[in-house]
């Protein structure tokens, strides 16, 4: 493989420097989140996914083109079969000084079994989904869920040194009065908290006007009960930050609806077959597979992934408006990657 010093680093047309790539390791997932797909979801045949070794190769060619930040999603990673043994290639990349950080957003189901094998490959931060603290209503929004499976995962993870982040997608009439709880139970515990707007990928059984919850008007309201400054901390993703004056806890906020974060992307996403997506709300994609089995060889799959960088656009289309039944992007969000 070609050092980073010799091969030009990755610039998209608008300047903005690519150095954070999130890797959808599969489409499968052992939930069936009410934002995230629908109950009865046909997923991938193993076939067509790209293997362990080729996606350790990809991420490889990344960091030679300046990839310093690396994120695994699914699906749900974690029930990826062997996956571990990608994480450890990586995390011999971290100590190779290739990669600064591999973090995962997992969520929790598999946390008490792999937590420790995580920390010590090198894993030091991850991201655990958590929209609601009700039992009932956990098993109602992620179909399948058992949230004292993933609560029991989120203390394993805790006690193997791993810093964690809980993500709540922001959901009306669900989960709309328990942000409360859910920063309390958070900071309570040295957990940082995000809450994210809903997107509209994929077709998931529903209507998403009937999810939206701007983050503007969570804001305004958790405003009544919590002191909250703004900071300038940042995790390399587009979450913004505020500091909340009474826990001394970090609160962010992800809002690819009511404001945008495109103007500082500095990231792709790649799914599990090999597909470059250099915006989550645009359809435009590249073929990465087909490069990487060209050849022996990295060239052309560094080729491929500078052309395709070339192309990627300023930002997103995503609108939800009562008056547009279909979703902006027609991709599931476990197709993408999380």
């Amino acid at each position: 493989m070609q050092s980073s010093s010799a091969v030009p680093q990755l610039v998209d047309p608008f300047g903005r420097a690519i150095s954070y790539v999130r890797v959808s390791v599969t489409d499968r997932c052992d939930f069936r989140c009410v934002y995230c797909m629908s109950e009865d979801m046909s997923f991938l045949p193993k076939k067509d996914l790209l293997t362990l070794e080729e996606l350790d190769r990809l991420i490889g060619a990344f960091t030679t083109l300046g990839t310093r930040r690396v994120r695994l999603t699914g699906g749900e990673p974690l029930v990826r079969r062997n996956v571990m043994s990608l994480i450890a290639s990586l995390g011999e990349r971290i100590k190779a000084d290739q990669l600064d950080e591999v973090t995962l957003t997992t969520n929790g189901s598999q946390l008490a079994r792999f937590a420790e094998d995580l920390y010590a490959n090198g894993v030091r931060r991850i991201n655990v989904s958590v929209d609601t603290l009700d039992p009932d209503k956990f098993k109602a929004v992620t179909r399948w869920g058992d949230l004292g499976k993933v609560l029991d995962g989120i203390d394993a993870a805790l006690a193997a040194g791993l810093k964690v982040k809980l993500n709540a997608v922001a959901l009306r009439d669900v989960n709309e009065h328990e942000f409360n709880d859910l920063i309390r139970f958070a900071h309570g515990r040295g957990m940082d908290l995000t809450l994210i707007e809903t997107m509209p990928l994929g077709d998931i059984d529903g209507d998403r006007t009937d999810q939206y919850l701007p983050l503007s008007t969570v804001r305004q309201r958790l405003s009544r009960d919590w002191t909250m400054d703004e900071i300038d901390y940042r995790t390399g993703g587009p979450a913004r930050y505020v500091r909340v004056a009474e826990t001394g806890g970090r609160l962010g906020f992800i809002t690819p609806m009511t404001h945008n974060f495109c103007e500082s992307c500095n990231r792709v996403r790649v799914t599990c077959t090999g597909t470059l997506y250099m915006c989550l709300g645009q359809d435009d994609a590249a073929d990465l597979r087909k490069a990487l089995r060209a050849s022996e060889g990295d060239a052309p799959v560094i080729a491929a992934i500078r052309e395709a960088i070339s192309r990627k656009p300023k930002g997103h289309d995503f609108i939800i408006d009562r008056g547009v039944t279909a979703p902006a992007v027609k991709r599931h969000m476990s197709v993408t990657g999380g």
